[in-house]
């Protein structure tokens, strides 16, 4: 079953840019890869810092605080095996960007 909720316009968030949205009260990281919006959970598993307010390289979210990286597809970190952050999957429905708050299996 899916929990869709808006969390932002298209025209919101550029390509190769993260933010921080809200969906139903969570704190999520919000980011576009050419045109392509991926969720992940706004915190570092790593020493809690924000993810939405770090740097996109291609397909990798790096936090601000250490520069951990993530994979904006997966969650998971491609530097310390099985560190991984929750993600969710977005859906472009017309201009709007939907967050399915039921968590990614991979």
């Amino acid at each position: 079953m899916s929990n869709l909720v808006k969390v932002a316009a298209v025209a919101d968030l550029e390509s190769g840019k993260c933010t921080v949205v809200s969906a139903d009260g969570k704190s999520i990281a919000l980011v576009n890869v050419e045109g392509t919006f991926y969720a992940l959970d706004n915190t570092c598993p790593h020493m809690g810092g924000p993810l939405g307010r770090g740097f996109v390289d291609g397909d990798i979210l790096m936090c601000p605080l250490h520069g951990w990286p993530f994979d904006v597809k997966t969650g998971e970190s491609p530097m310390m095996q099985g560190l991984k952050t929750g993600c969710y999957e977005c859906v472009v429905e017309g201009e709007d960007v939907f967050v399915n708050l039921e968590e990614c299996s991979h």
